[in-house]
């Protein structure tokens, strides 16, 4: 069981209907926990919030990461008013209200800080609202998103504010936010929290990173608990019983997804099936789609098994097929087997090497026109002209194979694009290919010298 007791000054809090998450929201620099990556004492951030100094700015990370946090913390540090827009509910009229608002303060020799919510939901034409003032000086913009801003905001912004990267926090920083909650109950409300060992832990991994959660587990845990001469108690089965299931931390069109879905690829192209598994379970636990699984899947089966296996494209659709026609519950374990062959089977990207190349050669010799043995000879007119004059039917030739003949226009004649690997089919595959190569070679009819 521990026992909490550190002393920290939290001001006057009078409105007990304030979530704890509020009532201690850090109000320096120097309170704030985490993020040492950007914020380590000697970092150009740190120096530049503790000499009242701001700069327009990106804060992309996870929730309850502290970005509006730090957004309130720069805007004290610099002694500057902050408007404050959510991209949920704000548009263009709210941004003109913060802009003229801004002007105002400009006009006092008074600094504005323009803090977005969620900033990756505002479209083109919004994010562009800003920057004649970002350019101004008008205000110093501060955008927050859980989206990565390479892929959600405009080249514009991006160019005119320094991004900067928070992370989840870790065991040691949860464990000084629930220190900060402990003494807080204790400095405030005369509270004792004791807490069990393993109801630390769980708490703590509930949390999952995210100090606001945490927080709001602890204020709803010592609620259930209740306060019996000045000590509440919270033990592993209040902690689970306020917690619940553990929510899966992404949406389907967020980063997070898209984190998860790269994983359950690269655990199959990487032949892991326990790992392939794994993730495309987390993906289903957080309602995502197995059909989009599905999708990868077939995707995965051209692209990282090809024709090392060419059993692993019908068995993919297969799946895909299994789960229209019987619904989710046998449906995403037919995708779930279809997971485990790919993840086993043996791997060749060559066709996807060789498409590739043959896109960009076809791209950059589009003018190349085709041989007349090549052509169809459709009239008299066009069999004037040649078309089809030579061409060698494959048929007729000795194992059906032409020897020497090039289906290539003449610039290009000895182009190889595909390159079977040693592994499964494709080793078949690649033997017979260097056996008609050395047929071509050896031959007395090669129709390109």
């Amino acid at each position: 069981m521990t026992n909490v007791n550190q002393s920290f000054d939290f001001g006057t809090k009078e409105n007990t209907n304030i979530p704890l998450a509020a009532k201690l929201r850090p109000n320096t620099i120097d309170e704030y926990i985490g993020q040492q990556q950007v914020l380590s004492p000697k970092s150009p951030l740190y120096v530049a919030i503790k000499g009242g100094q701001c700069h327009s700015l990106i804060l992309w990370g996870p929730p309850g990461t502290g970005k509006t946090t730090l957004a309130e913390i720069i805007a004290k540090h610099a002694n500057a008013e902050i408007e404050r827009l959510s991209a949920v509910t704000s548009g263009i009229k709210e941004i003109r209200q913060a802009v003229d608002k801004a002007k105002l303060n400009a006009q006092q020799q008074k600094q504005t800080i323009l803090f977005v919510d969620e900033v990756h939901r505002f479209n083109k034409s919004q994010q562009d609202a800003f920057l004649p003032y970002i350019e101004d000086g008008t205000i110093v913009f501060i955008g927050a998103t859980t989206e990565n801003p390479a892929f959600e905001l405009n080249r514009a912004i991006l160019s005119r504010a320094q991004v900067y990267t928070l992370t989840k926090l870790g065991v040691e920083d949860l464990n000084a936010v629930f220190v900060r909650a402990c003494t807080y109950y204790l400095d405030n409300e005369n509270v004792t929290i004791n807490i069990e060992d393993k109801a630390k832990e769980q708490l703590l991994a509930l949390a999952s990173g995210d100090a606001r959660r945490l927080l709001n587990l602890v204020e709803t845990s010592v609620a259930l608990s209740g306060v019996k001469n000045g000590i509440s108690v919270l033990t592993l089965e209040i902690v689970t019983q306020v917690a619940g299931n553990k929510i899966a931390l992404y949406d389907k069109s967020g980063d997070a997804f898209y984190d998860l879905i790269s994983a359950f690829h690269k655990s199959v192209r990487g032949s892991d099936p326990d790992a392939a598994l794994y993730w495309y379970a987390r993906i289903l636990e957080g309602g995502g789609d197995a059909l989009y699984v599905g999708r990868r899947l077939l995707a995965i089966a051209s692209e990282d098994v090809g024709n090392a296996d060419p059993r692993a494209l019908p068995l993919a659709v297969a799946a895909w097929d299994t789960f229209h026609r019987v619904g989710p519950a046998e449906g995403e374990r037919a995708i779930a087997q279809a997971t485990v062959y790919l993840a086993l089977a043996p791997k060749s990207n060559a066709v996807y090497s060789a498409f590739n190349q043959a896109r960009a050669l076809a791209k950059q010799t589009a003018d190349l026109e085709v041989p007349h043995h090549l052509r169809n000879s459709t009239s008299e007119i066009t069999k004037a002209l040649g078309h089809g004059d030579g061409y060698r039917y494959a048929h007729d030739e000795v194992g059906a194979y032409a020897a020497g003949e090039n289906y290539f226009p003449p610039e290009i004649a000895h182009t190889e694009l595909y390159f079977p690997v040693e592994r499964g089919l494709e080793k078949q595959l690649k033997q017979k290919k260097d056996y008609l190569k050395d047929l071509d070679t050896n031959s007395d009819e090669q129709r390109y010298k």
